[in-house]
């Protein structure tokens, strides 16, 4: 597993940045216009699909979707190509409930000079939206 690539760092930082619940060093990973797609298709953040962009989105993305819960990665993968890195992993997330859900992604980050430009992430998100009763 090449975890030296450039986008793999990037990848592997702004995954450890969240699991360790660390807003700043989290942002710091993207680029001031980077557009997120967490999960590909769309979510009630992103309801048309069309990505979350800039700084303003990403910090209401780290407030509704991360600060309130515990998440880590276990990386299984990482195959890092030109400008990109893919990273296999299992995310588990601990609601505030008690509630907890896993489940398996694909996650592929973009870098430009070094920091994220785009993030695609594809996983189900109606498994996480069930265990929430939603």
């Amino acid at each position: 597993m090449d975890t030296t690539h450039p986008a793999a760092v990037a990848a592997l930082t702004a995954m450890g940045a969240v699991s360790a619940g660390d807003r700043d060093a989290w942002l710091a990973c993207y680029a001031p216009d980077a557009v997120l797609h967490d999960p590909v298709g769309g979510s009630p953040l992103d309801p048309h699909g069309a990505g979350l962009r800039g700084r303003a989105a990403l910090e209401r993305f780290w407030e509704l979707t991360v600060a309130p819960n515990e998440v880590r990665f276990e990386v299984a993968a990482v195959h890092p190509a030109g400008d990109e890195a893919a990273v296999v992993a299992s995310v588990s997330v601990r609601f505030p409930t008690g509630a907890s859900a896993c489940y398996d992604g694909v996650f592929v980050y973009r870098i430009e000079d070094g920091r994220i430009s785009s993030l695609r992430a594809y996983w189900d998100l109606g498994r996480i939206l069930s265990t929430l009763g939603a």
